[in-house]
């Protein structure tokens, strides 16, 4: 039996025009709009806002230390999923829902694998070794952080939808309705969504690593794209994982502004963050082990 066969619920709509030079104007047309996009909000909010208001923002949204800057930022991430569905339907003249999969099947897999994840991540937290490392610090109090928790959620959703949408909904199935070979569309949206991770000037020496990390993750994702046929479960892994690592416990310094606490160190802590990066790949394996049997995959 073909694990991927229910990949085909995707490809299907993405061989109506599958050709390469079409999939290549696909993404320039949704860099496009994800450049059109940020810059007319931020052409709108400097009009709307006062001089200082504005550069305070944007200072806010370049650091993403602050609530304000980090919720900017993930939401204009959303441009990315609107590029990825106006690329769909022009250049490929298949609908925008059909990036998600047949809607019922997206929500329940989504639903399943969310719960089943969220689950794993209780148990991680209450197993050995108990209680967070020595020195991390609480971000913001409890009742600010629960406030802003249904923006975080909505944030994160934005964000990991429109990444979802992109590489495995859009690049991913365009690349299967060209090819048969799982190597290829497995592998080649996975170390696209991997190399918009390389930030030496954040990591340093670990950079690399780090572009390894979301290798995996983005194999973990487009495999559970593949044996699903919709992005639900793919979503799911990339909400509860990025929500865990944003809003609960973060590194110091960039993407920290909503996080509920902060880890002693940073990501110019690089002996530290080497040695947690083996922990954060098994994560990924666990929770990508966990998704496939909460799917019966």
């Amino acid at each position: 039996m073909n694990p991927y066969a229910p990949h085909e619920r995707l490809v299907l709509h993405a061989r109506r025009a599958p050709e390469l030079w079409r999939l290549i104007l696909g993404l320039c047309l949704a860099g496009l709009v994800m450049f059109a996009l940020s810059r007319a909000f931020f052409a709108l909010v400097h009009v709307v806002l006062p001089q200082s208001a504005y550069f305070e923002l944007v200072s806010g949204v370049e650091s993403t230390a602050t609530a304000t800057g980090l919720l900017v930022l993930l939401i204009l991430m959303g441009a990315m999923g609107v590029g990825a569905m106006v690329a769909a339907e022009l250049v490929h003249q298949r609908s925008a829902a059909s990036l998600f999969g047949p809607w019922r099947a997206f929500l329940r897999q989504f639903l399943q694998v969310f719960a089943a994840l969220a689950v794993l991540t209780v148990m991680i937290a209450i197993l050995p070794p108990w209680g967070l490392p020595e020195g991390t610090m609480a971000a913001m109090p409890m009742g600010d952080w629960l406030r802003l928790l249904p923006l975080t959620l909505a944030g994160l959703l934005i964000q990991t939808g429109s990444e979802e949408l992109l590489f495995r909904g859009y690049i991913q199935s365009q690349l299967a309705a060209r090819f048969s070979q799982p190597g290829v569309w497995l592998v080649l949206p996975s170390a696209m969504f991997a190399a918009l991770h390389y930030a030496p000037a954040i990591y340093g020496s670990n950079a690399g690593l780090v572009v390894l990390w979301a290798f995996v993750f983005g194999l973990a994702a487009a495999d559970l794209t593949a044996r699903s046929g919709t992005l639900g479960p793919a979503i799911a892994l990339h909400l509860v994982n990025n929500f865990t690592a944003m809003a609960i416990v973060s590194l110091q310094g960039e993407m920290s502004g909503l996080a509920l606490y902060h880890l002693p160190f940073g990501p110019e802590n690089t002996d530290t963050l080497r040695s947690l990066l083996p922990i954060d790949l098994g994560t990924i394996a666990v929770s990508w082990l966990a998704a496939r049997i909460a799917l019966r995959r």
